[in-house]
C-alpha cells in the first residue's frame, strides 16, 4: 500500500512541478524575444549602445529568472523520482524560498508606491512596456499569479508527505530478501559415500568377529 502512495505522490510532484517548468520557458522564451527586437531596433535606429555604462537589465532579469524556474523544476523531477530525503528537503527551501522572494516583491509593489524609482534605467523600454501589458490585463495575470503560487505551495506540502513515506524499498519481507552471501561451513553436509562404505565394512568384521 506505501509502494502505491509512494508513486502516486511522486506522479502529483513531478505535474506539480511542470507548471514551474512551463513558466520559466516561457519567461526565457519571452526575454530571447525582447532580445532579438531590441537588437533589431537598434540595427534600424543605427545608434551605439554603450553595454558598459548601462545594461539592458530587465531583459537578463528576466531570462534569469526563466531559467532558474527551469532549474529548480529539474531539481524537482529528480527529487520526486529518487524520493530521497536530502534531495526534497533541498527542493522545499529553494521552493519556500522562491515564496518568501515573491512575497516581498508583491508587497514592496502594492505597499510602495514609489518602487520604480527603486530601479535602474531600462534603455530598452521593455520594462514599461510589459508593465502596461500588465496593467491592461491584470486580471488575467492575477490569477496566473495566484496558480504559480498554489503550484509551489502544493510542490512542498507534497514533498513534506512523500518525505514521511521515505524512499522506495526493494522488498516488503524478510523473505524476499536474498542474501547476497552463502554461509562458508554448512551445518547440514552429508557424508562422503567412501566413509559410509568404511563404516559398514567395518561394522561387517566386527560382526563378524563377534560371532566367532
Amino acid at each position: 500500500m506505501s509502494s502505491v502512495a509512494r508513486t502516486c505522490m511522486q506522479s502529483f510532484l513531478k505535474v506539480v512541478n511542470s507548471s514551474l517548468g512551463i513558466v520559466g520557458i516561457a519567461m526565457t522564451l519571452y526575454g530571447l524575444w525582447m532580445i532579438r527586437v531590441w537588437q533589431r531596433d537598434m540595427e534600424e535606429e543605427g545608434s551605439s549602445f554603450d553595454f558598459k555604462s548601462t545594461a539592458p537589465w530587465f531583459i537578463y532579469t528576466f531570462i534569469g529568472a526563466g531559467v532558474t524556474l527551469c532549474a529548480i523544476t529539474c531539481l524537482g523531477h529528480v527529487a520526486a523520482g529518487v524520493a530521497n530525503g536530502c534531495c526534497l528537503s533541498c527542493y522545499m527551501v529553494i521552493i519556500f524560498t522562491l515564496l518568501l522572494l515573491e512575497t516581498a516583491i508583491a508587497a514592496d509593489i502594492f505597499l510602495n508606491s514609489d518602487w520604480e524609482k527603486d530601479l535602474p534605467n531600462d534603455p530598452t523600454g521593455r520594462f514599461n512596456d510589459f508593465k502596461d501589458f500588465v496593467k491592461s490585463n491584470f486580471d488575467i495575470f492575477k490569477w496566473i499569479g495566484l496558480l504559480i503560487v498554489l503550484a509551489q505551495g502544493l510542490s512542498i506540502l507534497v514533498a513534506m508527505v512523500l518525505k514521511s513515506i521515505g524512499p522506495t524499498k526493494y522488498y516488503d519481507s524478510d523473505e524476499d530478501y536474498i542474501p547476497a552471501r552463502l554461509p562458508l561451513i554448512k551445518h547440514d553436509l552429508h557424508s562422503a559415500p567412501y566413509l559410509e562404505d568404511e563404516q559398514c565394512f567395518a561394522s561387517k568384521n566386527n560382526s563378524s568377529k563377534t560371532k566367532k
